[in-house]
């Protein structure tokens, strides 16, 4: 993929709304993640007003780590209102598989035909039908042993499926990409995957999916790089890679960008 930068600057350029009904954990930091990339964020999740709002935001993001009853009717609700605006919504089915509850809510929202489907291998695995779940919300199978599945979602939703880990794995049912860029740091913080839902959701709007989604990995995987490379820790690395979201140019992601095509 050439000139993979061209979607960062794309994306700061128009500075999107993202609304995000995500896990009560995941809030400050996905905000803060949304901020340094160049997006707005807007964590508006009420019923009373989720469809109202979905009127005014340029993307909305679905996680369903810390669902209940009414948050569930939320993301139902915008999933639905999204789609009816005709504009990008990110699907993360944090944990399906292991209760009745997650597997009946991802149920409804995969119907709905989300933009983007992003989870784990296990999660995307158990997705379609070939997978026992992931334990808690951490994978079990490898991205490799996901592919089959990801294509197969990727060709029932119609839209595109993201299945992450040490590499992601990114398709639209008929192509398909690698992304190799992160750094094991990045899984020793809460919520780097649930932000990235955020970054994915900012790069959607107004861009072509399967190349805006690779982009977006790519550009949160450098940021990793960087923050890594001058972190002492887990407790450095948080702030040295909002740094490094904010600090990275189109130009760098160009240059640092490992996509292939699968």
């Amino acid at each position: 993929m050439e000139d993979t930068g061209h979607y960062l600057q794309r994306m700061r350029a128009r500075a999107p709304l993202v609304q995000n009904i995500t896990n009560n954990v995941a809030m400050n930091m996905m905000a803060n993640v949304q901020i340094a990339a160049g997006a707005s964020p807007a964590m508006a999740d009420a019923a009373e007003e989720v469809v109202e709002f979905t009127a005014l935001a340029d993307a909305l993001t679905v996680n369903i780590g810390t669902a209940d009853s009414l948050k569930a009717m939320s993301m139902r609700l915008a999933g639905a209102a999204m789609n009816g605006h005709g504009r990008p919504w990110v699907f993360d089915p944090v944990g399906v598989g292991a209760t009745q509850f997650r597997n009946d809510l991802c149920r409804d929202l995969l119907a709905l035909c989300p933009t983007v489907v992003r989870g784990n291998a296990s999660e995307i695995l158990t997705l379609a039908g070939r997978g026992k779940g992931a334990r808690g919300v951490d994978a079990v199978d490898s991205v490799a042993s996901a592919e089959a599945a990801a294509r197969e979602l990727a060709g029932r939703t119609g839209h595109i499926v993201v299945a992450t880990g040490p590499v992601d794995y990114v398709t639209d049912g008929t192509r398909a990409l690698w992304v190799a860029n992160g750094d094991p740091m990045m899984a020793k913080i809460t919520v780097s995957g649930c932000s990235l839902n955020g970054v994915i959701a900012a790069f959607l709007v107004e861009q072509p999916p399967l190349e805006a989604t690779a982009a977006a990995l790519a550009y949160y995987g450098l940021a990793g790089e960087r923050a890594a490379a001058v972190c002492a820790g887990p407790g450095t690395f948080q702030p040295a890679f909002l740094d490094a979201l904010y600090a990275l140019t189109p130009e760098d992601v160009t240059q640092g960008a490992r996509i292939e095509a699968a």
